[in-house]
C-alpha cells in the first residue's frame, strides 16, 4: 500500500480583506506622490490633460488606486476632473500661493513672539527639546552643513513647523501644517541653488539666536524678511520653470 506524497507545491496566500485594504493604499500612496512629483517638476503642466488610463499604463498599476491618488489630489487642488474631458491639472493660482505666505507669516511670527515672551521661560520641557533640537541642527559652522538639496528642504520645513509647535499652541500648528502641505510643492524650488542654502543656515541661526536671547522685535524682524525672500525666490523659480516647461511641450 503506497501512502500519499505530501503535496510539493506550496499554497496560496489568501490576503485578508484588510490586507488587500492596506495593499490599495500603499499602492494608491505610492501613485499619489508619483504624481504629485511630476506636477512639482512640471512634467505635468498647469493646464495638461490627461486621462486615468494613461497613468495606469505609465506607472503599470490598476485603476482603483490611480482613481483614489487623483481624488486626494482633487481634494488638495492639484487636479480637476470634466466628465467630458478627463483630468486636468489646475492652473497655478498666483492669487492662492500669496494669500497661504500671508497667513503663514502671521503664525510663525505669532510662534516667534510667543517664544521670545512665554516659550521658552515655561518649564515645558517639550518645548525647549524643540528648540534645542533646532539650535543643534542650524547654528553649525559652515563645513559641517548639508549641500543635499532634499534634505535641507526637509529640514527647513520642520525648522518653521518646530518653531510653531514650540509655541504651545496646538490649534495653531495644526493650521499652519496645513498651510505647510499646500505650499510644498513649490517651496522646494527655493533650495535648488547653493546660495540659497547657505541663506537659509544663516537666517535660521539668526533668527534662532534673537530668540534665544528673548529679542522678540528682532525675531519677528529676521523671520518676516527670510520669509519675504523665500516667496519671492520661490515665485521667481515658478514663473522659470513654467516658461521652460511649455517651451519643451511645444517642441
Amino acid at each position: 500500500m503506497q501512502t500519499a506524497k505530501p503535496n510539493s507545491t506550496p499554497p496560496v496566500p489568501q490576503h485578508s480583506s484588510l490586507e488587500k485594504t492596506v495593499l490599495r493604499r500603499s499602492r494608491a500612496e505610492e501613485v499619489y506622490e508619483a504624481l504629485k512629483r511630476d506636477i512639482a517638476d512640471f512634467k505635468l503642466v498647469p493646464g495638461d490633460r490627461f486621462t486615468e488610463n494613461s497613468v495606469t499604463e505609465q506607472l503599470k498599476v490598476s485603476r482603483t488606486p490611480v482613481r483614489q491618488a487623483l481624488t486626494r489630489l482633487q481634494q488638495e487642488g492639484y487636479v480637476e476632473v470634466s466628465f467630458r474631458s478627463g483630468w486636468r491639472v489646475l492652473p497655478f493660482d498666483f492669487a492662492k500661493f500669496e494669500q497661504l505666505y500671508d497667513l503663514r507669516m502671521v503664525l510663525e511670527t505669532t510662534a516667534a513672539l510667543r517664544l521670545c515672551e512665554e516659550g521658552l521661560r515655561s518649564p515645558n520641557p517639550v518645548n525647549r527639546a524643540l528648540f534645542d533640537a533646532l539650535t543643534d541642527l542650524w547654528l553649525v559652522p559652515p563645513e559641517q552643513r548639508s549641500a543635499d538639496t532634499l534634505q535641507v528642504s526637509q529640514w527647513d520645513e520642520d525648522f518653521h513647523c518646530a518653531l510653531v509647535v514650540a509655541a504651545g499652541n496646538p490649534e495653531m500648528a495644526r493650521v499652519h501644517r496645513e498651510v505647510t502641505e499646500h505650499i510644498r510643492i513649490i517651496r522646494r524650488l527655493d533650495f535648488t541653488q547653493q546660495a540659497r542654502i547657505d541663506a537659509t543656515y544663516d537666517e535660521h541661526g539668526k533668527i534662532l539666536n534673537a530668540i534665544r536671547a528673548k529679542r522678540s522685535d528682532q525675531a519677528v524682524m529676521l523671520l518676516r524678511a527670510h520669509i519675504e525672500t523665500s516667496q519671492a525666490e520661490v515665485k521667481k523659480i515658478t514663473i522659470h520653470q513654467f516658461h521652460l516647461a511649455r517651451q519643451d511641450a511645444a517642441r
